[in-house]
């Protein structure tokens, strides 16, 4: 495929994309698209060698898998590991709140760790879930809602009365942060303003409407740009280019011996710590259940992971072109340079000299450039999910990723190159 027309693929994705539950559901369309059954995981599973399966959790995560020709506990999982969510803003219960007797803005909270200052003066509008009264109260209805129109903006504070704000000035994200909706008039009333727009949308009474899950998002679309189409910007590339890059790579019509395993957890973000998370018995739980719906045992699931690996794919920082002198010394991953292994005596990353070397070939077997990453010894950084899984999951690991500027801002840069090499060596993994 060429790089433009896979980036172009990419920028679709995200924007059609905008939470996790989002996220969830295009990759369940693409999925479905490229022959892959849904499972549920209340039901009775009967999988068959070469057969293609994903299974949801909480709409927010997703495991897809491709049973393999060859014998499991010989030939083990191939697994990539992501995640579906971003730095944004939570709208909270009882959202609404007035000032001056005119404006209405909503009530949120910070998500994960966004750039706050990116989100000023943007155009945003609101997606998420929305749970609906049921029969069965046990099991209420869900509801995927997009408002997907310019509906919201944080706005700055005017430099007349805030002289210092280009030193950097702290923003209180009770105070500075509530998005504003419009002005309180005929059409725009105070009371349940937001459960009035879900209800709207969805064509339901206010009244089945039982609770929500909302986030904001910037409303405009990612671009390529740069004087020879060779950059991504866009918001949620952390981490929505890897999932795209893993789920195109394990729907491609070729087989291996082994298990391919493509795993977006949910909540990275936010420490992992939930029921769809990488800190949680999801992704153990399935490899095991895989291997007893195929007739294996305990042992043979032991056997299984010791003949796995897991690629951990999260986003790199690329050397800033303004502040480079932020970046390792020696290490300076560049954009469009391809993909970047991580690495850290701290262990908050996976990869060690084993891991790394096996992705190294993975990469040459692909024809594919390979960079390395690693903090300056006086900057902590980031981890991933990979770290995270490793404390349910004894395998073989490596954290790898595209490299990006401006992690964390509500727009990322990355390189239309890059996007095409890193999925590259997915497919190389899935075929080793």
């Amino acid at each position: 495929m060429e790089s433009k027309k896979f980036a172009e693929d990419l920028i679709d994705f995200i924007y059609q994309s905008p939470t996790a539950f989002h996220a969830v559901d295009s990759v369940e369309k693409i999925l479905l698209g490229s022959g892959y059954k849904k499972l549920f995981e209340n039901d009775k599973w009967e999988l068959q060698k070469e057969g293609k399966y994903f299974v949801t959790k909480n709409s927010s995560a997703v495991i897809a898998f491709q049973v393999g020709q060859g014998e499991l506990n010989t030939e083990g999982f191939r697994i990539i590991g992501a995640h579906t969510d971003s730095p944004s803003f939570r709208v909270k219960p009882l959202p609404e709140i007035v000032s001056e007797e005119s404006y209405l803005k909503l009530n949120t909270e910070i998500y994960g760790g966004p750039i706050l200052n990116t989100w000023l003066d943007r155009p945003l509008a609101i997606a998420g879930r929305v749970t609906i009264k049921d029969d069965n109260i046990m099991k209420p209805k869900t509801r995927l809602v997009n408002i997907n129109r310019p509906i919201l903006i944080i706005p700055n504070l005017a430099i007349h009365m805030n002289s210092k704000v280009n030193l950097g000035v702290p923003l209180n994200p009770q105070k500075d942060l509530l998005p504003v909706v419009g002005l309180i008039n005929d059409n725009l009333e105070k009371n349940n303003f937001v459960l009035k727009l879900l209800a709207q949308e969805l064509q339901v009474n206010i009244d089945e409407i039982l609770d929500f899950d909302l986030f904001l998002y910037e409303y405009e679309k990612g671009s390529i740009i740069g004087i020879n189409n060779e950059f991504i910007s866009s918001s949620r590339l952390d981490d929505l280019a890897m999932v795209h890059a893993g789920v195109i790579a394990i729907t491609q019509p070729v087989f291996s011996k082994a298990t391919k395993v493509m795993v977006c957890f949910d909540n990275e973000e936010v420490g992992s710590r939930t029921k769809q998370g990488a800190g949680s018995p999801m992704l153990t739980q399935m490899l095991e259940r895989i291997t007893i719906c195929l007739g294996l045992d305990r042992e043979d699931y032991f056997r299984t992971l010791s003949n796995s690996f897991l690629i951990s794919a999260d986003l790199a920082h690329a050397v800033h072109p303004n502040i480079s002198e932020k970046a390792d010394p020696v290490n300076r991953p560049n954009i469009n340079k391809g993909p970047v292994i991580k690495i850290s005596a701290r262990q908050s990353y996976t990869s060690d000299s084993f891991s790394i070397g096996v992705y190294e070939a993975i990469c040459k077997k692909a024809g594919i450039p390979v960079q390395k990453f690693v903090n300056r010894s006086d900057e902590i950084g980031g981890s991933t999910i990979g770290p995270i899984s490793s404390q349910h999951l004894d395998i073989n690991a490596v954290d790898v990723g595209s490299p990006i500027i401006a992690m964390h801002s509500i727009r990322e840069l990355a390189g239309v190159e890059d996007h095409l090499m890193i999925e590259k060596s997915f497919e190389e993994f899935y075929k080793s």
